[in-house]
C-alpha cells in the first residue's frame, strides 16, 4: 500500500531568512539600510545643490540690477536720486521685479529715497538687522529671502533680495540699494527637480536592493548547498558530502567528511569489542549449559536455569550496546520498512502455522527506517512474535510517516489483551505474566531499550481488534 506523495512546500525562510540569527537577512537588511541612507542623503544633497545653483543665477541677475541702479543714481542731478532704469519689468505694476533706494539716518532710521514703479507705494519687507549686516559688509552684496507686495488668497509673493550699502556723491549718509525678484519659478523648478530625483533614486534603490539580494543568494548558495548535503546525510539519503565547494568552504566540507569517517570507525570498533565480548562470554556459558545438561538432580537443574538467564541477559545487554552505538553514530544508514515487514510476516506465519495465525501488514513503499536493518528486525520481530503468540487468528501491522522525521508502527492482535495496570510490568526485563508460554520475558524489554536507543518511544494500548496494541515511534529516513 503506497501513500500519496505530499506536495513540497516552498521554503520562504530559505529565501528571505528566518527571524533571529539569519545571515541572509542580516546581510540584506544591512545593505538595504545603507543604500537607503545613502540615497536619502544623495537626494537631499542634489536638491540643495540644484536650489543653490538656481539662486546663484538669480543673484547674478540681482547684482546686475544693483549695479545699474548705483550707476544711474550716481548720474542723477543734484537733489534727485530717482534713477532712470530701462527695465520693462520694473516699470510694470507688481510685475515681480523691484528695486528700492534707502538712506540710513544717524538715528538708524531708513528713509525711502526712491522705488521702482512696480512697487507703486509699497515698501519691501526687510529684516530689522539689515543695516547692521550691510554696514559690516560695506560695499558688498548680501542676499536673503522675503515676501513682496503681491498677495493672493493663500500666500504672499516669495522674493529673492540682494542689498548693498554704498556711498555716492552729494549724499552725506550711506545709501542702501535693494533689488528683488520673484523666486516662485526657482522654487517650482526645485520642487520638480526634487520630485524627479526622488523617483529616480527610488528606482535606483530598488535595483540596488535587488542586486544585493541576488548577490547574497549567489554568494551564500554554497553554504545552503552544504547545509542540504549535511541534512541528506543526517536523514539517510547519502553517506558523505560529495560536492566541491569554494576555497573558503571546502575545508569545512572536508572536516565534516572526516568526522563522518571517524564516527564510522568508532562504530566499527564498538562492534568489534561487542562481538569479542559476546564470544568470550558465550563460550563459558555454553560449556556450563552442556555440562549441566548431562547431569540429573536439583543442582544441575538450578545451574541450567540460571545459566539460561545469564545467557539471555548477556544477549540483551550486548544487543542494547550495539543499538546505542549504531543509533549514535550510524549516520546515513537506512532500512526499507516494507522489506523487513514482508520477511518477518512470512517467517512468523511459518512458526505459528499450526495455530493458523495470519499477519496483515501495510506500509508505504518509500517508508524507510533511519537505522540498521538488524535493529529494525529485532524490534518488529519481537513485537510481531509476541502478538502472534497471544493472538487467536489475526495480527495487524500498519506503518506510516508522521512528519518531523518520525514514523509510526502499530502492531495489533485479536487476543485477550492486557490490563492497563500490567502494561508497565511486561516491559521490565524478565517479566512474564504467562509462564505457560515459551520465552525468557525479555522481548518487550528489548524492544523498549532498542527504541529508546534510537530516540523513539514504545506505548501499549487497547486494540479495536480486542487484543493489545503496541505503538512504536522511530526515526524515519525522508525520501
Amino acid at each position: 500500500m503506497t501513500e500519496a506523495p505530499v506536495a513540497k512546500r516552498l521554503d520562504w525562510g530559505r529565501w528571505f531568512g528566518r527571524p533571529g540569527r539569519s545571515l541572509t537577512r542580516r546581510l540584506i537588511w544591512l545593505a538595504s539600510a545603507w543604500i537607503l541612507v545613502a540615497l536619502v542623503i544623495a537626494a537631499l544633497v542634489l536638491t540643495q545643490a540644484f536650489q543653490e545653483s538656481a539662486l546663484r543665477r538669480l543673484g547674478a541677475t540681482l547684482n546686475e540690477t544693483i549695479d545699474e541702479i548705483v550707476v544711474a543714481a550716481s548720474r542723477t542731478p543734484p537733489g534727485d536720486v530717482s534713477p532712470q532704469i530701462q527695465d520693462a519689468r520694473t516699470l510694470r505694476l507688481l510685475s515681480g521685479k523691484y528695486w528700492q533706494i534707502l538712506e540710513v539716518r544717524p538715528d538708524g532710521r531708513l528713509v525711502n529715497l526712491a522705488r521702482s514703479n512696480s512697487l507703486w507705494r509699497y515698501d519691501l519687507a526687510l529684516p530689522p538687522d539689515l543695516p547692521r549686516r550691510l554696514d559690516a559688509a560695506f560695499g558688498d552684496v548680501i542676499t536673503f529671502n522675503t515676501t513682496g507686495p503681491k498677495d493672493d488668497a493663500e500666500t504672499r509673493e516669495p522674493l529673492r533680495v540682494a542689498a548693498s550699502m554704498k556711498s555716492i556723491p552729494r549724499h552725506e549718509h550711506p545709501i542702501i540699494f535693494i533689488a528683488a525678484v520673484d523666486r516662485s519659478e526657482v522654487d517650482a523648478d526645485t520642487r520638480q527637480f526634487a520630485h524627479v530625483a526622488w523617483i529616480a533614486l527610488l528606482i535606483l534603490g530598488l535595483g540596488l536592493v535587488s542586486a544585493v539580494f541576488i548577490q547574497v543568494r549567489i554568494g551564500l548558495r554554497p553554504l545552503f548547498d552544504l547545509r542540504d548535503e549535511i541534512a541528506d546525510v543526517r536523514k539517510g539519503r547519502s553517506a558523505r558530502i560529495g560536492r566541491s565547494y569554494p576555497l573558503e568552504i571546502q575545508p569545512l566540507a572536508e572536516q565534516v567528511n572526516r568526522l563522518l569517517d571517524h564516527n564510522q570507525e568508532v562504530v566499527e570498533r564498538q562492534r568489534t569489542h561487542v562481538g569479542n565480548l559476546a564470544h568470550a562470554l558465550k563460550t563459558p556459558i555454553s560449556v556450563m549449559l552442556a555440562e549441566a545438561g548431562t547431569q540429573e538432580g536439583q543442582l544441575p537443574e538450578l545451574v541450567r536455569r540460571q545459566t539460561q538467564v545469564m545467557q539471555g541477559q548477556v544477549d540483551h545487554h550486548l544487543r542494547r550496546a550495539r543499538a546505542a552505538a549504531r543509533a549514535a553514530h550510524g549516520l546515513g544508514e537506512t532500512t526499507p520498512v516494507p522489506e523487513v515487514l514482508d520477511e518477518l510476516a512470512v517467517m512468523i506465519e511459518q512458526v505459528f502455522r499450526t495455530k493458523g495465525v495470519e499477519i496483515d501488514w501495510r506500509a508505504p513503499d518509500d517508508l524507510a527506517f533511519l537505522g540498521e536493518r538488524q535493529d529494525l528486525q529485532e524490534i518488529l520481530g519481537n513485537l510481531i512474535e509476541n502478538a502472534a503468540k497471544f493472538a487467536r487468528r489475526r495480527v495487524r501491522v500498519s506503518a506510516g510517516g508522521s512528519g518531523l522525521g518520525q514514523m509510526i508502527l502499530v502492531v495489533e492482535d485479536d487476543g485477550p489483551g492486557l490490563p492497563a495496570d500490567q502494561r508497565d510490568t511486561v516491559m521490565q526485563r524478565g517479566a512474564r505474566l504467562d509462564e505457560s508460554a515459551p520465552g525468557s520475558g525479555l522481548g518487550l524489554s528489548i524492544v523498549d531499550d532498542l527504541t529508546r536507543a534510537y530516540g523513539g518511544r514504545l506505548t501499549l494500548a487497547d486494540s479495536d481488534m480486542g487484543g493489545l496494541k503496541a505503538v512504536l515511534e522511530l526515526p524515519a529516513a525522508q525520501s
